[in-house]
């Protein structure tokens, strides 16, 4: 049974879910908005908050616990200068899900758009 399990079941092991938050948490602070399917999208919504969050105050601590995170200099780079400034103001919620109509074409699963706000 999965009594207070929180975690969303996006792989077949703990390890494969790390990686692949962290490679969706790339694409998300490099584009800025990513098209994937609902349940990952909501998976990744705090993992990627949390990385805001800590990017809007600007230290040396704080930048090595994005790193740990992200693996990608430029990426902390332009989560410390460009999106950490921009939702300096801003008390959570920086992050936007939208489902869309249609259905993957192969197995149909449930699609979404996640992008942050403006």
């Amino acid at each position: 049974m999965r009594h207070k399990m929180k975690k969303y079941k996006i792989g077949n092991n703990p390890d494969h879910r790390k990686h692949l938050l962290a490679n969706l948490a790339k694409s998300m602070i490099s584009h800025e908005k990513i098209k994937t399917t609902h349940t990952k999208t909501k998976a990744l919504r705090p993992y990627i908050e949390k990385l805001v969050t800590l990017a809007k105050k600007d230290t040396i601590a704080n930048r090595q616990q994005v790193f740990k995170k992200v693996q990608d200099r430029d990426l902390v780079k332009k989560l410390f200068t460009e999106l950490g400034p921009k939702f300096k103001e801003r008390n959570g919620g920086y992050t936007r899900i939208l489902k869309l109509a249609d259905g993957r074409v192969g197995d149909n699963a449930k699609m979404a758009v996640i992008s942050f706000v403006d």
